[in-house]
């Protein structure tokens, strides 16, 4: 950091905070739409520095809920910094289910970090004034990690953006035993890293279009152009040849997580071993301590989509269970997000070897799932448009529509025109093209849809994860102090305390069900079915007042302990998933 980050905190305070704010009761007295706790903006982008200013200005707003820490330093020495979301007064976090959200692991893919702030900000903005927000908050934990990589975000953000989606740890990745020496160059200081094309009459493959002068379109086969496209901005700097083959980095943090990861001549990026990276380590490191987290969310961008693993073909597809629960979640998840695929990686996008979300699903026994922020779709907005933009006669078909809404929905502002440069390599040549902030990155104007579409699915998400609860327990004697016991355990939500894969995998570990109290158990079983006194599943295990359920519990399901015990007085029943959370109920025999 830049400066003490308290300081910068206080600083943010009384630079947003404005007048003093009024009371809660004079709030709810200004109708349906009271003023915030903490008024902070949505409109612009934050460096990794404002990133922190934000988190600390909310953890101290909300300290009842809010604990922020540093889950370590990236390769440039910038904190982590992860929002822990709790409520210790309804229980200690261990003790529920765990929502982890995590964005910009990519570091020219910015919005997730702002989606995870708003989520932070959201959430306790609300806790009072929206019943499912409380009981959310009450029920869950979530760790937020708004910046996986703020290094290649500043480096994007304050840059050029050119080659900003890596980390920083060096690589030669040219191969000339110098690491990071070839990177582009910004040659004429406009801050914009362009394309370049030469005229060259009657030589070139290329032409300018006929229905807009900024757009360059291969000739058709047998024809000639008169212009060549001379790749982006830059220079050869290392003498090979060859121009911008060695940036700043030059890999990809998505690919060096454990589930299937592969070498750098089979997955591109893919560093030297697994969790090489201390970026990815220390989220892992992070995990591994919270057996409790049982949903992950990663934001990238761009693309519209809503990616569930596996991230290659090779691997087969999850158990049937697992899809059954991965399916609901992301069909609806395509109603929250319009616009929106919900897809399997390797099927909708490409194929990930290495990647962040088939490690959490495979390696941890988390549901996960991968957005990739902003469709342009949503510039067109309406069926109709959409149509248009198939139309090869509509003037915002093709590339052409691309322009068409710089033009009349951004003024211009995202695109530099085609100048005259005198290369030094080159010559005299013309460079123009994209700002960063275009294309992959929404506009400003649609940033708050966009932050509230994905933080209400990452909330359903979590609203769905496992929550056990115990009904009313029933108690019968059988006979002097032998009594049968009966305690409903229910599974609330969608998702199991223990996924088809963990179990296969065997990294979670099973359901707990436990009985304390001055009593002998004499059977133990699952009852088959509640309404008739006919058998049950009988537990054939030498303990039965500690009994492991390796299949964990099923989701949006019942199910029946019946304990035939000897003894007077009472006991505790207790079941205890590491996914789920712990409930508990007394009976007395009576």
């Amino acid at each position: 950091m830049k400066q003490n980050i308290t300081t910068l905190a206080v600083v943010t305070i009384l630079t947003l905070a404005g007048p003093a704010l009024a009371p809660a009761a004079a709030q709810q007295e200004r109708g349906s739409d009271p003023e915030h706790t903490l008024p902070l903006t949505w409109d612009r982008w934050l460096d990794h520095d404002e990133i922190g200013e934000r988190m600390q200005l909310m953890a101290e707003t909300w300290p009842e809920f809010l604990s922020l820490q540093s889950l370590g330093q990236s390769y440039g020495g910038r904190e982590m910094w992860l929002m822990t979301i709790n409520n210790p007064a309804t229980g200690s976090e261990l003790e529920k289910a765990g929502m982890f959200i995590e964005a910009n692991v990519h570091g020219n893919e910015i919005q997730g970090a702002e989606v995870v702030l708003y989520t932070i900000w959201y959430l306790m903005e609300n806790y009072d004034r929206i019943p499912d927000v409380r009981r959310m908050v009450d029920e869950r934990v979530f760790y937020l990690l708004p910046s996986v990589n703020p290094d290649g975000r500043d480096y994007f953000l304050d840059g050029t953006g050119s080659g900003a989606r890596t980390g920083h740890v060096p690589v030669d990745s040219d191969g000339d035993g110098l690491f990071d020496e070839d990177g582009p160059d910004d040659l004429n200081g406009n801050g914009v890293i362009e394309q370049i094309r030469k005229y060259v009459p009657g030589e070139g493959d290329f032409r300018i279009s006929h229905d807009d002068p900024r757009i360059m379109e291969p000739v058709p086969p047998g024809e000639v152009g008169d212009w060549v496209l001379l790749g982006s901005e830059g220079l050869d700097n290392d003498g090979d040849g060859r121009v911008n083959e060695d940036p700043v980095g030059g890999y990809d943090p998505n690919r060096n997580y454990g589930s299937d990861w592969q070498p750098n001549y089979i997955q591109g990026g893919s560093m030297d071993y697994p969790f090489q990276l201390p970026e990815a380590r220390a989220i892992n490191d992070f995990m591994m301590t919270r057996p409790n987290i049982a949903g992950f969310q990663s934001f990238h961008n761009t693309g519209g989509m809503i990616l569930r693993g596996p991230g290659m073909a090779w691997y087969g597809d999850y158990p049937a269970a697992d899809i059954r629960v991965y399916d609901e979640l992301g069909e609806n998840g395509e109603r929250i997000l319009p616009y929106y695929n919900y897809y399997v990686i390797w099927q909708g996008l490409y194929t990930v070897h290495g990647g962040s979300i088939d490690w959490t699903n495979d390696g941890l026994g988390v549901v996960s799932f991968s957005n990739e922020l902003w469709n342009g779709g949503q510039y067109f907005n309406s069926p109709l448009l959409q149509e248009q933009q198939q139309d090869p006669d509509s003037p915002i078909s093709g590339q052409r529509s691309r322009f068409f809404f710089d033009d009349f929905l951004e003024f211009g502002d995202q695109y530099v025109e085609w100048a005259p440069f005198d290369h030094p390599v080159y010559g005299a040549v013309e460079m123009g093209g994209w700002k960063k902030l275009s294309g992959r990155v929404n506009p400003r104007f649609l940033s708050i849809e966009l932050f509230h579409r994905n933080m209400a699915f990452t909330l359903y998400h979590a609203d769905q994860m496992p929550l056990m609860t115990m009904g009313e327990a029933s108690v019968e004697r059988v006979g002097g102090d032998v009594w049968r016991v009966r305690v409903p355990i229910r599974n609330e939500r969608l998702i199991p305390t223990v996924t088809a894969r963990a179990r296969e995998n065997r990294i979670v570990r099973p359901d707990i069900l436990s009985v304390e109290g001055n009593v002998e158990i004499i059977t133990a079983g699952w009852v088959d079915d509640v309404h008739r006194p006919g058998p049950t599943q009988r537990i054939d295990q030498a303990e039965l007042d500690r009994i492991l359920i390796r299949s964990g519990a099923p989701g949006r399901t019942t199910r029946v302990i019946e304990y035939l015990v000897r003894g007077s007085g009472s006991l505790t029943v207790e079941y205890d998933s590491q996914k789920g959370g712990t409930v508990s109920t007394t009976v007395r025999l009576r």
